[in-house]
């Protein structure tokens, strides 16, 4: 669009209020005795000034502070609905999380589940608002930050007189000798911390400037902060996962690419008691009972390497790094991983033994030990006699009259036998649970009795690594510095200048007032310049005579 050319000479772009050297308003401002629209100094804005491509109507649109608040509201509504129910990283990993759901509240968690708000924070729409809350502060903050520099750098000592008379606060005064006058003025300002500019005898004194910079470290700090909040999706920058290991078991450390592993050595629990605890501890005990207060659960566990190539099906080699004893606020913390106590589970079933006997006599006739987490499919019991497994049930429980599983933990075992004997070479079906044995075939001439049973503690961990920590922490304190930078300073300006024998003084500030005029009392003080005084904006003069007239 076609360049405003001012009469002082300096070009300004099409669209500004007033020229940004002199002041003088552009051949759009009508009205003489309504004060100057002081934001971004009367600057152009590209938002407000282009509207024909594509581009321009994106741009006009991240550039809207509305627009920008409608996205942080509906960002932040959504991230509320993501805390309703648990996410699905803190459900237990052995479930379906679409069972779940559905299991543990009903319709409407089965309407979360169908939503995405089970995985709410990593969804696609969810980082597109994130991201384009990220646009739009980057984009508002160029529609305003580069016109409002350019501006404050261009802008000249002497200003046009329709400039000064427009300001909010302006006077006159005539006297004897302005040069003088003024010399007592700028001393004054200059005492008061102003940065003193002259030109042919007129001064304009600032401090503050670097305040107007305030919003827009905020946005920078925002920036770097949802950049951050992103980069958390990304591989190999963020771990926040749970890691339940049982004891005596050796699993691959979760988020680390299967380079290490960790065995679960022992589990620890270790109570408070009345004869050893002292009286700190004998309100709680009171409450809960003796032995009932964890005073530690630890896991001594060992840390492995994979120093081999990750070979599909091969087992790793590995190699060990060290032992640990992870307890709760002393994690292991290893290249940048750190694992958490957190939780426990105690007594989990780990074998249970069955006996295959004749119902009739009560002869046995062997023994079989199962493996709970991971059940061989066959028993060889030797002389002819055979037990398959044909089905098995963790968490049994009967679905509509058919056995089902909650879950891969063992809370619950349940198995569906087939026994296999030289009179029953067919073999003989028994489902067969805790102090449940049925026999869908009918009466069987043989069954398998319980034995016996072993447990182990299982030991929750979790495991998290963050590389973003450090960024977000970067963006939070560049934010509040932003906050600060604006709230407990000001950019102050005041402008004398000379008119004959007249001694003119307009002055600005974008926000309180009332600093600014103790300021310029101050620096008047032994003066013969009379104070400036406020002038009302036409428009709030209109509105107040209509408020006295009603």
């Amino acid at each position: 669009m076609k360049e405003l050319k001012c009469e002082c000479g300096h070009v300004n772009a099409h669209g500004t209020i007033f020229c940004e050297a002199c002041g003088k308003p552009t051949v759009n401002e009508k009205s003489e005795s309504k004060l100057l629209d002081m934001r971004y100094e009367g600057s152009a804005r590209r938002s407000q000034t282009y509207n024909k491509t594509i581009v321009d109507k994106i741009w006009n649109f991240f550039s809207s502070v509305k627009v920008g608040v409608w996205l942080i509201f509906i960002t932040v509504v959504a991230s509320a609905l993501g805390t309703i129910y648990p996410q699905e990283m803190y459900i237990p990993p052995t479930v379906s999380a679409s069972e779940h759901y559905a299991a543990e509240y009903g319709i409407l968690g089965q309407i979360y589940y169908d939503l995405g708000f089970h995985n709410l924070y990593s969804s696609w729409w969810y980082m597109l608002l994130v991201a384009s809350i990220a646009v739009s502060l980057i984009i508002a903050s160029l529609d305003r930050g580069v016109p409002l520099y350019k501006a404050l750098k261009n802008q000249r000592v002497s200003r046009h007189d329709n400039f000064l008379k427009r300001q909010r606060v302006f006077g006159t005064t005539k006297v004897e000798n302005t040069e003088d006058e003024i010399s007592k003025i700028k001393d004054g300002l200059k005492s008061r911390g102003y940065n003193i500019r002259e030109e042919q005898g007129n001064i304009l004194a600032e401090k503050n400037r670097f305040s107007r910079w305030g919003p827009y470290v905020n946005h920078a700090g925002l920036i770097i902060f949802l950049i951050g909040a992103m980069l958390r999706f990304f591989p190999g920058m963020f771990v926040d996962e749970v890691l339940w290991i049982r004891e005596g078991e050796t699993q691959v450390i979760p988020g680390t690419n299967g380079q290490y592993y960790l065995k679960n050595e022992a589990f620890i629990l270790e109570m408070y008691e009345r004869e050893t605890s002292g009286e700190v501890f004998d309100t709680a005990l009171d409450r809960i009972g003796d032995g009932m207060l964890a005073s530690n659960f630890q896991t001594n566990a060992i840390l492995f390497e994979r120093v081999d190539d990750i070979v599909p099906g091969a087992p790793p080699l590995l190699e060990e790094v060290n032992e640990f004893k992870i307890r709760v606020n002393q994690p292991l913390k290893h290249d940048s991983y750190a694992l958490y106590q957190v939780d426990f589970k105690l007594d989990e079933f780990h074998t249970m033994s069955f006996n295959l006997t004749n119902k009739e006599t009560g002869d046995n006739f062997g023994t079989i030990t199962i493996d709970l987490t991971n059940p061989s499919n066959s028993y060889d019991l030797e002389d002819g006699y055979r037990v398959e497994i044909a089905s098995y049930f963790p968490d049994f429980f009967l679905d509509q009259g058919k056995p089902n599983t909650r879950s891969r933990i063992p809370n619950n075992p349940a198995f569906v036998f087939r026994m296999f004997t030289p009179e029953t070479p067919n073999g003989e079906v028994s489902l067969v649970a805790i102090q449940q044995n049925i026999e869908p075939d009918g009466e069987n001439q043989y069954a398998m009795r319980f034995a016996g049973i072993e447990t182990r503690n299982v030991s929750g961990l979790i495991v998290r690594k963050d590389y973003t920590l450090g960024i977000i922490g970067l963006g939070g304190a560049i934010f509040m510095i932003g906050v600060i930078q604006g709230m407990y300073w000001n950019h102050r300006r005041v402008w004398v200048q000379r008119r004959e024998n007249e001694v003119w003084v307009a002055a600005h500030t974008n926000k309180n007032w009332f600093g600014l005029n103790a300021d310029i009392n101050k620096a008047f003080k032994d003066t013969s310049v009379s104070l400036p005084v406020e002038q009302a904006d036409e428009e709030e003069d209109e509105k107040i005579q209509e408020d006295n007239k009603a």
